[in-house]
């Protein structure tokens, strides 16, 4: 990874189709938005951004649909990478809790929780995004 890099400050936005598909493609421009600003392929820090990405727009997809409407996917680079996902449903927030052992789903707001530090609720009009921040790594892996 490039030192240069983390006082760079980036932004990467898209307006995306909320669909499977579209969730999909939320984790594959994050991971080649990553690539541009110079963080490997493969590498922890890449694998755990395209983790938050790939369950924050899964979560847009299935608890914050509207017909006609699309999520947002914006990554902000500062000191820590800001992940931002946005949908239309305010109403609907995400609720992080333990899932029963046979349950095939419930999990992923855990998992955001360990992979990133700090992350949350904002309330919109319409709407609602939800967030996670990554510190940047401070030297290569």
């Amino acid at each position: 990874m490039n030192s240069e890099i983390a006082t760079l400050k980036a932004e990467f936005e898209q307006r995306i189709t909320s669909t499977r598909r579209g969730a999909r493609l939320a984790r594959l421009l994050a991971q080649q938005t990553l690539g541009e600003w110079g963080v490997p392929y493969g590498c922890e820090f890449s694998d755990a951004v395209v983790s938050v990405v790939a369950e924050l727009a899964a979560n847009a997809v299935l608890h914050g649909h509207l017909p006609g409407r699309d999520f947002g996917l914006r990554l902000a680079l500062s000191d820590v990478l800001r992940i931002d996902v946005t949908d239309a449903r305010g109403e609907r927030r995400p609720v992080e809790r333990p899932a029963a052992p046979d349950e095939e789903g419930g999990l992923g707001l855990l998992l955001v929780g360990e992979l990133a530090p700090r992350w949350g609720v904002t309330e919109r009009n319409p709407g609602k995004t939800v967030w996670a921040e990554l510190p940047w790594p401070a030297s290569a892996p």
